[in-house]
C-alpha cells in the first residue's frame, strides 16, 4: 500500500519477464500500474505510474532489456481486479501488468 518498491517475492516474475524479452528480441511491452481506491484518483495515478516505472528500472538496469522495449503507464483505480471493500481486494488491485505494444 502507498509504495512504488518492487516486492522481494516479485522478483522471479520480474526474472520471467525478463527471459520472455531476451528470448524474443522484437518484443514490445507496456507496463500498466494499477492502484487500489485509497487516496484520491490523482495521487493514484501518480503511484500507480511509479510502479510501472518500478518494474522498467528493473529490466532495463538489472536484466540490461532495452528501454525501447518498454512503455510504462498509470491507470490508478481505474480497472480494478477485485473489490476494494476488502484487505484482500485491494491488495489484488495493488499491481502492475504487461501488455504487448
Amino acid at each position: 500500500f502507498d509504495k512504488a518498491d518492487i516486492k522481494p517475492e516479485s522478483e522471479p516474475a520480474i526474472k520471467e519477464i525478463a527471459k520472455l524479452l531476451q528470448e524474443n528480441k522484437g518484443l514490445k511491452i507496456y507496463l500498466v500500474g494499477h492502484t487500489d481506491n485509497v487516496g484520491t484518483l490523482d495521487y493514484n495515478l501518480k503511484l500507480s505510474k511509479a510502479r510501472a516505472d518500478a518494474v522498467v528500472k528493473e529490466l532495463t538496469t538489472k536484466y540490461k532489456i532495452s528501454s525501447g522495449r518498454l512503455k510504462a503507464f498509470g491507470v490508478g483505480s481505474l480497472a480494478p481486479l477485485a473489490s476494494n471493500k476488502t484487505d484482500e481486494g485491494r491488495a489484488k488491485n495493488r499491481r502492475v501488468e504487461l501488455v504487448e505494444q
